[in-house]
């Protein structure tokens, strides 16, 4: 039988490095941290999943405080020490919902990462889920990086190379000492791709929080204006690029960011990071992000399957009226936005 142990931060960190699991930055202590910067969000426990005395993987969770309701979210968690079969998912993820409802009975639902299609869970309500990623081996060095890539993403970043009038850097504490430069293009980027920033201050927090061993910034300047930069996080030997952000009036744009990228492997391989992930693209069953695919996927040759996100109700009853609101307000979007095409 499957139960549920609840750990604090050392013990949590202890058992995780004891079985040499590599921790997705959003498992971690830190992580925790900075969720809890947030308004209406704080740190809500670790927890491990143990199956007779062994642990079998773990969960850090916060708690989400949204239009009256708490849920909780564990961000690329649980992490296992193997791959479940269904059944013990499913076991695990009923154990969750005992364990809960016995500490906490606001909790609507969880949302988290679930690898099979299992009855207990449902669709997210409200955020865009994927079940594929591309991730860049940064193994070896500038040739062996490019050899991975497809031939269009080899082609781009050549060019980048070739006719790209921007320089690189890591710009780390630069960028924590001032955010006010990034966050320009930053707010310039959801203008023209159609969406709403984050306050300046969560990149501030995420920076200052995680700090530069955990966050890093990498920026392209052309005539010392910054017109391109990711947020890279790093964590176990494995970076994500979490966000990027690019000017419209460049030159040689898409290259730009291409070249940015590419200074981005090149300098965390060099530092020892295994892989660099791309965080996320749109799939069969998962189309929401398929925008970006062109983008992301010429810099590897495969996708890399990972387990989606998905709600595992706590309460089912007020989580179905959830959906049937939820279904609701969609309809009086779709309506009005008809109205407007009429």
């Amino acid at each position: 039988m499957i139960e549920l142990r609840e750990l604090t931060r050392d013990e949590f960190e202890a058992q995780v490095a004891e079985a040499g699991v590599a921790l997705p930055i959003e498992q971690t202590g830190a992580w925790m941290d900075l969720e809890s910067s947030i308004t209406d969000r704080t740190f809500w426990g670790h927890v491990a999943f143990v199956r007779d005395g062994q642990p079998l993987g773990w969960a850090s969770f916060a708690d989400y405080l949204t239009h009256g309701y708490h849920y909780l979210r564990s961000h690329h968690g649980p992490v296992w020490v193997r791959p479940l079969g269904p059944e013990e998912e499913r076991e695990a993820l009923r154990a969750l919902v005992a364990f809960v409802r016995k500490r906490d009975r606001r909790q609507a639902f969880v949302r988290l990462a679930v690898q099979h299609e299992l009855d207990l869970c449902r669709p997210t309500l409200s955020i865009t889920p994927y079940d594929e990623t591309v991730v860049m081996d940064l193994s070896g060095g500038e040739d062996d990086i490019l050899s991975r890539m497809k031939t269009r993403g080899r082609r781009d970043v050549r060019k980048a190379l070739r006719e790209s009038p921007a320089t690189y850097a890591d710009e780390t504490a630069l960028a924590s000492s001032s955010f006010d430069e990034y966050y320009d293009v930053m707010v310039e980027t959801a203008q023209r791709d159609g969406f709403t920033p984050a306050p300046k201050a969560d990149y501030e927090n995420m920076l200052r929080i995680l700090g530069p061993n955990r966050c890093r910034v990498f920026a392209g300047r052309v005539d010392g204006q910054v017109v391109t930069w990711t947020i890279a996080t790093v964590n176990d030997g494995h970076a994500v690029r979490y966000y990027g952000a690019s000017r419209s009036d460049v030159p040689h744009r898409n290259f730009v960011t291409d070249g940015l990228i590419f200074f981005e492997a090149l300098t965390l391989g060099a530092e020892g990071v295994a892989d660099y992930d791309m965080m996320g693209i749109g799939s069969e069953r998962y189309p929401g992000l398929s925008s970006l695919n062109t983008f992301k996927c010429k810099f590897a040759k495969d996708v890399v399957r990972v387990a989606p996100d998905r709600d595992l109700p706590v309460h089912r009853a007020f989580y179905g009226a959830l959906c049937l609101a939820k279904r609701a307000l969609d309809a009086v979007r779709e309506r009005r936005s008809q109205r407007r095409k009429d």
